[in-house]
């Protein structure tokens, strides 16, 4: 049920035209290689399992090494069909994931996991790593939405559609994993050419191996943390802490083109391209009530894909949460009200 392939796809199909010469000097603190994958899953929730899974394998600057894909026995219902076309009788005889687990993992060490909407990728395959009693060799991702936001990409939105027509990257199956991996692929090059032309620090994110699926109480084997192996690029990860009680009133939602007021409530998802904790801290600082769900008391939600499907975002379009990205976050941090009738 394997398909791997070890030779290059073909080229970028057409639009904007590819940088085939690297910028001079290449960042010296850019990682050395690069794991670009989907996954297509079951569904969106902590306990749904992988149906496929594909890697295309780039090297420092973007181009195509390899590449890799898998369809996947969740040993389940598969799901939405209706969306990566995988059914029960066709899923019977694929192997399950302890059975991949090896393989996937050989493509992913030494290099940084790259998705769209890396959050969430990231977090399918190491549950899976950690119900098989092991650990997926990923240190760092990088999110391609938020990369896309760094680079202010004129996009209507921020769907991986979007992404690939703005590069001129032909989707053939969009929802099958492979082709997904391949546009990712292709559109990621081109972005990752920008970056680099204009020297832009990459917002890596560090991937924490997850332990709520194992019973004993052995630790998982984790990646390194901090310093990325070859690159000469330092995590900004820090762990965990309680934060203050936040001493104002909350005085409600964000009002549309208003200003940031001292109580509001802040909840933040998904991969931001500042450390998660400094934008934190900072909002602690201007007075914020950093939130760790949202309420219908939740005055915004901080994300830079509004039309993700984590929790956060899923229940701030049920009860209408204002939302806003990171880029206007931080423009909003700089000017925060005073709480009314607080100061005097």
């Amino acid at each position: 049920m394997l398909d791997e392939q070890t030779e290059p796809p073909p080229a970028l199909s057409g639009g904007t035209p590819r940088t085939d010469t690297a910028p001079a000097p290449w960042p010296a603190g850019y990682p050395e290689g690069y794991a670009v994958v989907d996954v297509e899953t079951t569904g969106l929730a902590r306990d749904d399992r992988i149906v496929s899974a594909a890697v295309y394998r780039l090297d420092a600057q973007g181009a195509v090494q390899d590449h890799w894909y898998s369809p996947v026995n969740p040993e389940r219902d598969p799901g939405p069909v209706w969306i990566h076309g995988l059914t029960s009788a066709m899923l019977a005889d694929a192997p399950l994931f302890p059975e991949i687990a090896d393989a996937l993992a050989e493509r992913l060490a030494g290099r940084v996991l790259v998705a769209h909407n890396a959050v969430f990728d990231w977090s399918m395959l190491a549950r899976e790593y950690a119900r098989a009693r092991s650990a997926a060799p990923v240190e760092h991702r990088l999110c391609t939405i938020v990369l896309s936001k760094e680079l202010r990409l004129p996009l209507a939105n921020h769907k991986l559609e979007s992404l690939a027509a703005h590069y001129g990257v032909v989707q053939r199956r969009a929802h099958h994993a492979l082709d997904d991996a391949r546009v990712l692929a292709e559109a990621f090059r081109p972005s990752l050419h920008m970056a680099a032309a204009a020297e832009l620090p990459l917002p890596l994110h560090v991937c924490r191996p997850l332990t709520e699926w194992v019973d004993g109480p052995a630790p998982l084997p984790g990646p390194r943390y901090g310093r990325l192996a070859g690159s000469g690029y330092a995590s900004g990860w820090r762990p965990a802490r309680k934060r203050p009680v936040c001493p104002y009133p909350n005085p409600g939602r964000l009002a549309p083109g208003g200003p940031l007021v001292q109580g509001m409530r802040v909840a933040f998802t998904g991969d931001t391209g500042t450390d998660r904790e400094l934008l934190e801290d900072r909002a602690t600082e201007a007075g914020l009530h950093v939130a760790s769900s949202v309420s219908r008391l939740t005055s915004l939600l901080v994300t830079n894909d509004p039309q993700s499907s984590t929790t956060k975002a899923v229940k701030a379009r049920q009860v209408g949460t204002p939302v806003i990205d990171e880029r206007e976050f931080a423009e909003l941090l700089k000017a925060v009200q005073p709480a009314t009738g607080v100061h005097g």
